[in-house]
């Protein structure tokens, strides 16, 4: 939501051609993803207008320059859908070069967009931000605690009200309850995508999700906080519950802290999974049996211990035997375990459970080998081939959950002989929902349900998945749409992510209680998203608190509302945003390839090739150069250079400048006056502005300008002290440049310490080893490194590394790596 003003802005747009007597045109729209688009990827904009005339062709035009770099037809018009009279497909796929750009029709332009392999770079740990704002016990945005006392059983085999100690876990959206079965199937994709993404993820966050690293992956870290509360929601064998609190809990938007709602001070009930309907109001829910919630347990629990046996070995051993009690719990009492309310009818009434056996039975293979779990995985895969609402216009809330089948994507990787079968299944369901996409220009096939972005985002899974397991790219398209329309390719224009992209058009009114009451942002929340407006209008509660910016894009098909006063699409929840998670960092690594980024830059190339780059930095010192230089003549190494403009201008550099042009080596930006962007401990807190950093480096390129060096030639820049956090990286971008890193790892880069640093300190010797053991310790050794090291060192340093540089190369060749450019290497 921008604000009122736009509404007000678009009134008066409308009266002004109402009273015109002049013909005007139709106004229409280029809807985009805000993200930007993978250079190898699909790239399809959506072109909508309140006329019936369609263009002819578009074009795609450098963002600066205002050059058209590509045209092309905008092929069959798709007719009207939701508030457009025609629509059509801008694809602009063929196009590949990175850049910033926007698309024209006309007199319709798009917002200005990326291409870039690193578009997706960064949004997995942003939507972390989120995961961490919903935790319930101590939550790191307030720094304080809430939900301490949970809870009193209800329905246990021990008496009712029995204390239990379940503090901990997440809250579920706005609302404070908390779900095993929306909190299991959270920490299972988190777990996921730690699994098969690890290189996308960071450590900028302690366990207890304050900043500061702890040498655990950030996602990591969220991930056992999730298990660790459900541990204690299945603490024995025989002993299992299903939630925390219900309906009593909707009292109206508030910060978290102590709930005195419940008759028990401060306490909150704790449902047993009895398998049997429950409610302790009027409304009873529809349970027949403990399966759902106990497949759930089990399978995250089982995938936990996979990843943590090496490095939290009692622990994982503890996961270990809560995945199999559960598995045991949910074989005994086939069926659905249900959530309860007591004040309305509004559950999650969940209709299918043995996907989530299915999954249990595959991830407990996985740890055991036994094959008795591999073909109950079978068994029970052909109890829901396609998960029942793909293709529907309609289920109940949750009824299908978790949106997806799971448990076919874990079995297909470990049975060779179902897996054509398993990926058949998936084909099946994407077909359903293709052929209702294929009739829009959005390609829209998913129900306007409540939270059918949830369902967006899984459904963008399942295709992700089959094109893992078919090699075939036959739904890529259906599948990057569902993507787009995330982040702004839908009717509205805008991106259903808070704070993402952080310039472009995102909910900033959602219905949520840190932003509306605490006035926190809610970075990273994935909000319900768009309804049917037949849903809309009979919902109970809703009341705008404010005009309706996207009123000219409402329609009779579907609503959406950037406004607090929405809660049918306007809250952000966990469950959604944790599998968003997985699937944004699919994307990023997709970009990346097997190359690594951190806080936005580029700092390791391909680690699948034996290959390295020497890079090398300067400022105020040059004793190594000449000695440098000779080496890699010597050795016939072509390496990087990265210099400030203090250094470029220097009078007594310039000889060597030229020597280094002629050698053939690249040389580029290290900032002008080697400015420290961030603080060293918070490195979130910006010590320049935008402004400071893009005149700085303007002025380090213009005196590379002097020394003949053109800004074409010098695409990547190394930031000072080489330190930065994400908005450097960004604004970096924004000035036409991409940002790099050395690769960390090795003390290589400590080669401009000397004796008076005390503890800093690293010798010659001690550096050099740090680089060959790194390689010997690691499977992919320094392949894809910029090792970096510094062209001279202060005086007081004088055991100097350069002098091993000969030697260094001659061995790391010997073990079989090729030095070779930088453009090579990060290709």
């Amino acid at each position: 939501m921008k604000n009122a003003r736009l509404f007000v802005a678009y009134l008066f747009i409308l009266l002004f051609i109402a009273t015109n007597g002049h013909a005007q045109t139709p106004a229409a729209w280029i809807r985009i993803n805000q993200l930007g688009y993978l250079p190898g990827g699909v790239k399809v904009a959506v072109w909508g207008s309140k006329g019936k005339e369609q263009p002819r062709t578009f074009e795609l035009v450098a963002a600066g320059s205002d050059k058209v770099v590509f045209s092309g037809s905008t092929g069959k018009p798709f007719g009207a859908y939701g508030p457009f009279d025609q629509t059509c497909r801008l694809d602009f796929s063929a196009y590949s070069s990175p850049g910033k750009y926007y698309l024209k029709t006309g007199s319709t332009t798009s917002p200005v967009f990326r291409i870039g392999d690193n578009v997706y770079t960064g949004a997995p740990d942003f939507l972390l931000r989120y995961m961490r704002q919903q935790r319930s016990g101590f939550n790191p945005t307030l720094r304080d605690s809430c939900h301490m006392y949970d809870g009193y059983t209800m329905y246990g085999p021990m008496p009712d009200s029995t204390h239990i100690d379940v503090a901990g876990g997440w809250h579920d959206a706005t609302d404070y309850l908390q779900y095993v079965t929306t909190s299991a199937n959270a920490t299972f994709h988190l777990l996921a995508a730690y699994r098969d993404f690890p290189g996308v993820f960071e450590d900028r966050y302690s366990a207890n999700g304050l900043p500061g690293s702890n040498h655990i992956s950030d996602v990591m870290d969220e991930a056992k906080w999730g298990l660790d509360w459900l541990l204690k929601m299945h603490p024995s064998d025989h002993l299992m519950f299903n939630q925390v609190a219900d309906d009593r809990d909707h009292k109206g938007l508030r910060l978290p802290g102590e709930d005195n709602f419940y008759g028990k001070g401060i306490e909150r009930p704790v449902y047993f999974c009895t398998g049997t309907p429950q409610g302790l109001g009027k409304y009873k829910n529809k349970s027949t049996g403990v399966a759902s919630t106990a497949g759930k347990f089990s399978s995250a629990f089982a995938l936990g211990y996979e990843l943590l046996k090496n490095t939290l070995p009692g622990y994982a051993a503890l996961l270990k035997t809560r995945a199999l009690s559960a598995w045991q719990m949910g074989r005994k009492q086939l069926g659905v375990c249900q959530t309860a309310s007591v004040l309305s009818p509004y559950i999650y009434a969940e209709d299918n459970w043995t996907d989530d056996m299915e999954l249990a039975a595959a991830q407990l293979y996985g740890i055991t080998r036994e094959t008795q779990y591999r073909q109950a995985a079978r068994d029970y895969a052909a109890g829901e081939k396609v998960t029942p609402w793909l293709g529907a216009d309609t289920a109940n809330h949750y009824q299908w959950y978790p949106f997806i089948n799971l448990g076919h994507y874990a079995l297909a990787q470990q049975d060779a002989a179902g897996k054509a079968r398993l990926t058949a299944y998936y084909e099946t369901g994407i077909q359903r929902v293709w052929s209702k996409a294929k009739q829009n220009a959005f390609y829209r096939g998913i129900p306007f349900i409540w939270c059918s972005n949830n369902l967006t985002a899984a459904f963008a899974i399942q295709c992700y998945w089959y094109r893992q397991l078919s090699n075939k790219n036959t739904f890529e398209a259906l599948e990057q749409a569902n993507i787009d329309w995330l982040f702004g390719c839908n009717p509205w224009g805008t991106s259903m992510v808070y704070g993402l992209p952080a310039n472009g058009d995102f909910p900033s009114d959602p219905h949520a209680a840190f932003s509306a009451i605490g006035h926190y942002p809610v970075d990273g929340g994935l909000v319900d998203g768009p309804v049917y407006t037949n849903i809309y209008k009979n919902l109970i509660g809703i009341h705008l608190s404010a005009p309706d910016e996207y009123a000219a894009f409402q329609s009779g098909l579907a609503v959406y509302h950037d406004d607090a006063g929405d809660y049918s699409t306007n809250e952000p929840t966990m469950d959604g945003t944790a599998s968003l998670v997985y699937l944004m960092a699919a994307k990023a690594q997709e970009g990346a390839g097997k190359r690594q980024y951190d806080h936005g830059g580029l700092i390791r190339g391909d680690s699948s090739k034996k290959q390295l780059v020497l890079v090398f930095t300067g400022d105020e010192y040059t004793d190594g150069a000449q000695v440098i230089r000779h080496t890699l003549q010597q050795q016939h190494v072509e390496a990087a250079f990265f210099f400030t403009g203090k250094f470029y201008q220097q009078p007594a550099n310039q000889a060597l400048i030229r020597q280094l042009r002629a050698d053939g080596h690249y040389l580029g930006a290290h900032g002008d006056q080697h400015l420290l962007y961030c603080d060293w401990h918070r490195r979130d807190s910006l010590l320049v502005t935008e402004k400071q950093f893009t005149d700085d480096l303007q002025a380090n390129y213009a005196k590379m300008a002097a020394a003949g060096i053109s800004k074409e030639e010098a695409p990547w820049f190394l930031p000072a002290y080489e330190w930065y956090n994400d908005s450097i990286a960004a604004w970096t971008a924004n000035a036409g440049l991409r940002l790099i890193n050395f690769t960390p790892g090795t003390r290589s880069n400590a080669d401009y310490t000397y004796p008076e640093l005390g503890k800093q300190y690293r010798t010659s010797t001690e550096i050099y080893q740090s680089v060959l053991q790194f390689e010997a310790s690691h499977p992919a050794g320094l392949n894809g490194f910029l090792l970096l090291m510094h062209i001279g060192t202060d005086p007081r340093r004088k055991d100097k590394f350069y002098k091993r540089l000969d030697a260094l190369i001659t061995v790391l060749k010997q073990r079989g790596y090729h030095f070779n450019s930088l453009s090579q290497v990060l290709q």
